[in-house]
């Protein structure tokens, strides 16, 4: 069953799930200031920084304390790589917020040491001073970060190879051919993430109903990464009504 410490909200529209997950977000930003973020990217979060350029524009929200710390990139895939993970970053938020580039972390998929860049990564974290809030999205492998299953929750940042499903699921960016996409990626571990001060989880549509329903009512374990959120003492779910409608009514009713 649900841990009591899981926040769940259940929207009725897919923008109102957006809003309110970019609204927790910017409330950070606003009250803090200097906030460390992790992000995360993919299709569900693409509006979600639409939202937060949208507010620095209209309410001048200021993200230059900002520092953040990305969840996972491709290996192989270097920066400049138009399919990329700091690609897409800069051009749907940093680039577009004036977040200055030495306050912006994403893991080097083009290192030749890729243990070493991933233990420097975790240093990075460490001395900015921990991640204060976690954005999570869900793979359809129930995957967070890149952590395919299955993944010990004490799993640090480190280099795995990605499940054909994911492969698939991402296949857009690789004109639409899973074989493109590259087999390997850098990632924060669940353990990492679960170092978080807080978490932000938000799934959209109702291709994602059945691994939501899994991660947040199914066996937490390392067979569904997303499964660990569970045992964080502040996490937050944010889910439109498609992407909830495989819970079951019990816990919808627990957090009405």
């Amino acid at each position: 069953m649900h841990m009591p410490s899981m926040h769940l909200i259940v929207t009725d529209t897919r923008e109102e799930a957006v809003n309110r997950a970019a609204g927790f977000i910017a409330g950070l930003v606003a009250q803090r200031g200097d906030p460390v973020l992790g992000l995360a990217t993919g299709r569900t979060m693409e509006d979600v920084y639409r939202a937060l350029v949208a507010r620095h524009e209209q309410e001048g929200l200021d993200f230059s304390g900002v520092t953040s710390f990305n969840l996972d990139e491709y290996v192989g895939l270097g920066p400049e790589d138009v399919r990329s993970y700091h690609h897409y970053m800069r051009s749907l938020l940093f680039d577009r917020v004036g977040m200055p580039s030495s306050h912006t972390h994403l893991p080097d998929g083009t290192a030749h040491d890729p243990d070493a860049e991933c233990a420097a990564y975790e240093k990075a974290i460490r001395e900015a001073g921990g991640i204060d809030l976690q954005l999570l999205g869900i793979g359809d492998t129930g995957h967070i970060g890149f952590n395919e299953p299955p993944s010990p929750f004490d799993s640090r940042t480190r280099c795995v190879r990605l499940d054909r499903q994911t492969r698939e699921q991402n296949a857009a960016m690789f004109g639409n051919d899973p074989d493109a996409v590259p087999d390997r990626a850098l990632t924060m571990g669940v353990g990492t993430i679960l170092e978080a001060d807080s978490l932000l989880m938000l799934a959209l549509g109702s291709a994602k109903a059945e691994i939501v329903a899994r991660a947040l009512e199914g066996p937490v374990g390392p067979e569904i990464s997303a499964s660990a959120i569970r045992l964080h003492p502040r996490c937050t779910v944010i889910l439109d009504a498609r992407s909830a409608s495989a819970l079951s009514p019990q816990l919808r009713a627990a957090h009405a």
